[in-house]
């Protein structure tokens, strides 16, 4: 695939095969196979970038990955070997302990996390900055609308984002989801992040490769982006647990971000020059659905996928949306070719 097309909303107004909501790990996937049938595909983001939590920044000169640190290999399927293929090029290896599970190769971005989604983006057609309100059903298609009254025609869709969302979007359409299927949906809950961008005057006192679980205080995790090989100058990133996100989630960013680095005094092991917080109010799911992915709707087609279904994590991510493009082509074998 040769290019990527990424556009502002001034050119959104149109029809297609396959309209994918969110342009993570679960989203692209999905859209890159949906395409290797040569249907049309469009996948809107209301980000200023792909990549949902394979997030990366950079701050005075230092470059982090504050979402996603890394993600595990394991899955002994086609789809999950299928997955490295297709990042050839985007990935490293990077074995952190105690973070990497027990056989399993760890693998961070090229040259961070956010270059995994930036390479699986090359060729598809996405539309950034796009604010969906709602998605609904009209007769054998789907309309999506913009936050500014635009709207995409799609005979078939699949939502990626965190499912309060997706939810929301169908909410707005009005359609009307099965008691239980609803149930089922509600039932899948998120933990809350906050994660603190550190720029240090030296190297801190993480040993290589540069990422460390904490077990107690308020520290999940804690990464050294010089070591890991992304930033070219001291830089940490400091991941809080679910409960010290939750509990500070609405007080004043930069104070939390002073209690995070206080509690991260002996591993920094030099002063900070700067730092920012950025809050992830969906960072993983706590309590997931078993299966890979989940059938809304039938005719017209829509189906949910992401990280809350399946195995979770950046893998189980990409496994959705492996599942959610087969699904999609298979749940009605001749809607997509038959609409005009």
């Amino acid at each position: 695939m040769k290019g990527s097309v990424r556009a502002r909303m001034d050119s959104l107004e149109h029809a297609t095969d396959v309209l994918v909501v969110g342009a993570g790990m679960a989203g692209l996937i999905a859209a890159r196979e949906v395409i290797r049938t040569g249907r049309s595909v469009t996948v809107l983001d209301k980000g200023r970038g792909v990549g949902g939590r394979l997030a990366s920044r950079r701050i005075d000169g230092a470059a982090f990955d504050h979402g996603a640190q890394g993600f595990t290999t394991g899955d002994p399927c086609h789809a999950a070997v299928g997955l490295l293929e297709r990042l050839e090029g985007a990935v490293a290896e990077w074995n952190p302990t105690p973070t990497a599970r027990s056989g399993h190769v760890q693998w961070r971005g090229v040259p961070s996390m956010s270059g995994v989604a930036k390479h699986l983006a090359l060729g598809v057609p996405v539309q950034l900055e796009a604010t969906l309100t709602a998605v609904r059903p009209e007769a054998d298609h789907w309309v999506a609308t913009t936050l500014d009254g635009r709207s995409v025609t799609a005979k078939a869709v699949i939502l990626t984002p965190p499912v309060p969302q997706s939810l929301a979007l169908l909410e707005a359409g009005h359609f009307p989801l099965a008691p239980a299927l609803r149930q089922r949906l509600n039932a899948i809950e998120y933990d809350r992040c906050l994660a603190v961008m550190a720029v240090l005057e030296g190297p801190s006192r993480i040993p290589p490769p540069g990422g460390t679980l904490l077990d107690t205080g308020p520290i999940a995790s804690i990464t050294d982006n010089l070591l890991k090989g992304i930033s070219r100058e001291p830089a940490v990133t400091l991941q809080a647990t679910p409960e010290f996100s939750l509990e500070h989630w609405d007080r004043d960013r930069m104070e939390t971000g002073r209690l995070l680095l206080a509690a991260a005094a002996e591993w920094l092991g030099a002063g900070v020059r700067s730092y920012q917080v950025h809050g992830w109010r969906y960072s993983r799911p706590r309590v997931m659905d078993p299966e890979p992915c989940i059938v809304a709707s039938s005719v017209p087609p829509l189906v949910l996928a992401g990280d809350a279904f399946g195995q979770g994590g950046v893998e189980g991510a990409a496994l959705s949306g492996f599942e959610a493009a087969k699904t999609i082509l298979t749940l009605s074998p001749n809607h997509l070719d038959s609409i005009q």
